[in-house]
């Protein structure tokens, strides 16, 4: 009986969330149900409930409209490119072997173990470096188009500097994951700095807090170009500047862990006023150059793209006052228009010139000519969304990009989650804000050539589950359908959106979460000699990328 109520009222709620996909009228009180909704989402609080939870709500569909929503591939636009996504810091493992030398999550993980949850690391991750061959055979058998992988640095080039040295053996296995990707008719996405800056840089002279950065991360890429531009058609040089500069330099939860003293976070050093705008900074330069390199000598041959990726979660205001409004407003340009404004426009946002000050670097015109449309396509990383209200008290507060926008985020409103928690241990499942977010940036950013590159649901890794109840991910399935679902829409209203990327491939290290999540559509057996075994969520999408239509029912 609990399930049929359940069912019902989850059913009721998509409905409201999502009614535009199905062609019939429907009335309810959206603020009534989701509120219901929510407080029984949040009681379940184990797979088993979170399943029938999922199962019911496409049961309730087709039995009261008879209507079980059909989506695949072909539902998307000729040529529409579906992936999966990794990072070589979270999947590679390898972290001594074949001439690498450390990066600064190495050092971070290392150093400040109390800062990763369960004390882990990435010195063994899931050993991609070994086992990539079986991984691209997996892509293969999930009818996948793509694979987003990041290049570590340190792996090809030990000593931070191409004048020290380029490993030919860190050459060597990217060369052959290309080359196995391509064998198997998937196209490889390559993302140049995901996080892991060689560490002897970060010793030598601050990283990213330096203009040094600028010319090395240059020559890295250029070799990058060299070595696999024949065959890389896609390239991303930074992935998600904002999240190095707040989390690295802001609260220093992240690698290289800095921020001011007065956070009390044991950080290595650090200003939270001052440095996430420098490393940001640096971020947009470094990038702007590496394209400007790729542009000018390799494009006309070689004949592939280069862009940038970027993270936002959509804002929406807490209240409906002019204040909250507003608000949410900074809060988005603090995240998102820090860079796309750079980018499109060639300055920093206004409200960010004029909460910052003199805080914030300054563009010269040269460089405002150098990053303004310094990308082929834009990179978007869309996970949850979140309710802005104003606060102006924080104007107060010791400066710091913390409290700076002025902005409080928060995933409640009088205690009820924007959207159900399901499986997740941090994020609710808000779909409509992939569309939101998509069209905010079509309207605001002239419309650019976008790809989905994350966007993936985690969930508790719990020891005490069997493998086969690890493996019914049901809550990731109605994730990614939502999502899909949102995504067409955007499509439909105009957004040149040409790609989607599923966070993630296989479980992997999820940095300051160590394993303690799984975000995989494949389980990784980490008691048991890393074996792979398809979720429920792969098999769902082996289906979905087949030449034929899905129906929802299939999940059963």
């Amino acid at each position: 009986m609990f399930s049929l109520i359940t069912c019902l009222i989850w059913y009721l709620y998509t409905r409201t969330q999502a009614k535009q996909y199905y062609s019939f009228d429907f009335d309810v009180d959206v603020n009534q149900i989701s509120n219901l909704v929510i407080y029984i989402v949040m009681a379940l609080n184990n797979l088993l409930a979170s399943f029938f939870l999922i199962l019911c709500s496409v049961v309730a569909i087709e039995a009261a409209t008879g209507i079980s929503p059909p989506l695949n591939r072909s539902s998307f636009p000729d040529g529409f490119i579906f992936g999966t996504a990794s990072s070589a810091y979270q999947c590679e493992g390898a972290a001594n072997v074949g001439g690498r030398e450390p990066s600064i999550w190495d050092t971070h993980t290392h150093n400040y173990p109390e800062k990763i949850f369960g004390r882990s690391n990435g010195d063994v991750a899931i050993d991609e470096y070994h086992r990539y061959k079986e991984d691209v055979e997996i892509m293969k058998d999930i009818n996948m188009d793509a694979y987003r992988f990041s290049i570590s640095w340190s792996r090809v080039l030990p000593r931070g500097k191409l004048s020290r040295g380029v490993n030919m053996e860190g050459i060597n296995y990217y060369n052959n994951l290309i080359n196995e990707l391509l064998d198997k008719g998937i196209k490889p996405f390559v993302t140049l700095f995901h996080w892991d800056l060689p560490q002897i840089l970060e010793e030598e002279y601050g990283g990213f807090l330096s203009p040094n950065i600028v010319n090395d991360f240059r020559d890295y890429a250029e070799l990058c170009f060299k070595e696999f531009g024949d065959r890389v058609k896609h390239w991303i040089t930074l992935n998600e500047p904002w999240t190095v500069s707040k989390f690295g330099y802001g609260d220093g939860w992240a690698a290289p862990g800095r921020c001011s003293s007065w956070l009390n976070k044991n950080c290595s050093g650090g200003d939270s006023a001052t440095e996430p705008y420098i490393v940001a900074h640096n971020q947009l330069l470094a990038h702007a150059t590496a394209v400007k390199v790729y542009k000018t000598k390799y494009q006309a041959s070689q004949k592939g793209l280069i862009g940038i990726t970027l993270s936002c979660d959509w804002m929406v205001p807490l209240h409906d006052t002019e204040s909250d409004i507003r608000a949410t407003q900074r809060a988005i340009d603090f995240i998102f228009g820090w860079f796309m404004d750079p980018l499109t426009l060639g300055d920093y946002p206004s409200s960010m010139r004029s909460l910052v000050g003199s805080r914030l670097p300054k563009f010269s015109k040269h460089e405002v000519k150098l990053v303004k449309g310094s990308f082929d396509f834009l990179g978007l990383n869309y996970y949850t969304s979140n309710y802005a209200t104003d606060a102006p008290e924080l104007s107060m507060a010791r400066p710091s990009l913390l409290t700076d926008s002025q902005v409080i985020t928060t995933n409640e409103r009088n205690g009820v989650p924007i959207g159900p928690m399901t499986s997740s241990i941090w994020k609710p499942v808000y779909p409509k804000g992939i569309h939101d977010l998509l069209l905010y940036t079509k309207t605001k950013y002239n419309n650019p050539l976008i790809y989905i590159t994350e966007n993936g649901l985690d969930e508790s890794n719990d020891p005490t589950l069997s493998l086969e109840e690890a493996l019914a991910d049901t809550p990731r399935i109605d994730y990614y359908y939502s999502h899909l679902c949102y995504l067409q829409s955007a499509i439909k209203d105009g957004v040149n959106v040409k790609g989607y990327f599923a966070w993630s491939l296989l479980d992997d290290f999820e940095w300051t979460l160590g394993y303690v999540v799984r975000t995989g559509i494949n389980f990784v057996d980490y008691k048991n000699g890393l074996k792979r075994y398809p979720k429920m969520s792969a098999f769902w999408f082996k289906n979905f990328l087949q030449k034929k239509k899905v129906m929802h029912s299939e999940l059963r």
